[in-house]
Order: C-alpha cells, then sequence, then structure tokens
C-alpha cells in the first residue's frame, strides 16, 4: 500500500485518481477547496492554491500527519477559462495561472521533499516560452499563452527535480479530456477522464522519469532543456515564495 497525495481531487482526473487509487488499496491523501467535496475521503487536506500561505500551511499540515508519502500528485490547476477571459490575479497579486498551476505545486514539492519518494505533474502537452522580462504577462496577455506558459513551467521544475536525483516525471495525461475546464474553454471533447488516468496511473506505479505525452515519453519545448532558463525560473519561484511569505 503506497500513500499518495493527489491535489485538486474534487473533480475531473484528480478525483478519478483519488478514487481509483483508493480503489486499489493505497492511502489517498485528497486536496481541494471545498471541504464539503471531500467528505468521502477518510484523509483530506483544505487549502486554495491561489494563495502561497495556505500552500504553506498545506504542507505544514501533512509534515506533521505523515511520516512518508510515497508520491506526490500535482494535479490542481486552472484551465485557460471560457473564451474573452481577461488576466487575472491570485490572491498574492501573480498571474493566476502561474501561481495555481506552476508556483503551488512548486512550493509544496519542496517543502514535502524530505518525506516524499516521487513527484508526478500533471502537464500539458500545450506549452509556451516564458519571457522572464514579463513572467506575470503584464503585457500581450493571452489565456491560452498563461495556462501554456504554466504547463512548460511544471516540466522545467521537473527536470530539475530530476537534475537533482529525485524520482520526478510531468506529462500530458491526454487531449482534450470530458473535464469541466476543456468545456469552459470550449474546447472539442477528444479524450476521457478515464484515459488520462491511465497515463497518470502508469507514472505514479513506475519510476520512470522526465516528460510523457500519454504513456510514452516525449520531447517538451525546447526551453525545458535550458538549464539557464530554468536557474532563472526556480530563481524567479524562490523569490516570490519569499516575499509572499515573509
Amino acid at each position: 500500500m503506497k500513500t499518495i497525495l493527489v491535489t485538486g481531487a474534487t473533480s475531473g482526473l484528480g478525483l478519478e485518481l483519488a478514487n481509483r487509487l483508493t480503489q486499489a488499496g493505497d492511502r489517498v491523501i485528497a486536496h481541494g477547496r471545498d471541504p464539503d467535496k471531500l467528505r468521502d475521503f477518510p484523509e483530506k487536506v483544505v487549502a486554495d492554491l491561489a494563495e502561497l500561505r495556505q500552500v504553506d500551511r498545506l504542507a505544514d499540515e501533512v509534515l506533521g500527519n505523515h511520516e512518508w508519502i510515497d508520491v506526490l500528485v500535482n494535479n490542481a490547476g486552472v484551465g485557460g477559462g471560457a473564451p474573452g477571459t481577461g488576466r487575472e490575479l491570485s490572491e498574492d497579486g501573480m498571474e493566476l495561472r502561474f501561481a495555481v498551476n506552476y508556483l503551488a505545486g512548486y512550493h509544496l514539492a519542496r517543502r514535502l521533499l524530505p518525506i516524499t519518494g516521487r513527484v508526478v505533474n500533471v502537464a500539458s502537452a500545450g506549452q509556451h516560452a516564458i519571457d522572464f522580462t514579463d513572467p506575470m504577462l503584464g503585457k500581450g496577455y493571452s489565456r491560452q499563452r498563461a495556462y501554456s506558459q504554466s504547463k512548460l513551467a511544471q516540466i522545467m521544475f521537473t527536470f530539475d527535480l530530476v537534475d537533482d536525483g529525485v524520482s520526478a516525471a510531468a506529462l500530458h495525461p491526454a487531449t482534450y479530456m470530458d473535464t469541466h475546464m476543456v468545456r469552459e474553454a470550449g474546447a472539442p471533447v477528444l479524450s476521457t477522464v478515464a484515459e488520462g488516468a491511465e497515463a497518470t496511473l502508469s507514472l505514479i506505479g513506475n519510476r520512470e522519469t522526465g516528460y510523457f505525452n500519454g504513456f510514452h515519453a516525449a520531447r517538451a519545448d525546447s526551453q525545458a532543456y535550458d538549464r539557464a532558463a530554468r536557474r532563472r525560473l526556480r530563481d524567479l519561484s524562490d523569490s516570490l515564495i519569499a516575499e509572499r511569505l515573509s
């Protein structure tokens, strides 16, 4: 039996993963923002990942209650939004998708690494290089760019973890799964949540590292392989976290 923390476990892919892992006999720590939606899970943690202080509190709670977590699944995220969606900010004043899709998982993983055996980041094939002169997209904002930038950041973080000797993988689970996120964006449904869960469960259950498209190792955006860019992202992330938590 493994102990697995799944963020964003109240709907879509996260709920499917949490249910299937529980049915398989694993110990699941289910995360969500709404405690009412977590009632069916014996172990749960509540936090809004749009606020770093809540991410920090979540990490404290997990560290205080668990000696070991076999796998952390960073699944929680914000989609591109409905057509016409303008630039949105997190509780900490950062571009929302960067904050929730990437920075929250980055901070949670860094806090939990001493007791965590593996990290699986649910990313996307939709990726956009980060402009470090404007990482919060104050100019030239588009919802798809914001989403794709945050997903590439997840992959860049995954590669850093691997370089540090951590068992870590990022994946694009499936294309346009039948989730609220996809329907809200007005995109065509091309895959099921079950298909995405199968690919994600495969990486939860093995030790393969790197970036995957479904079940197969894949090539990410070229910026993910740029060590200098990854260092800039890590420095930016640590600075943003320190500023908000000081």
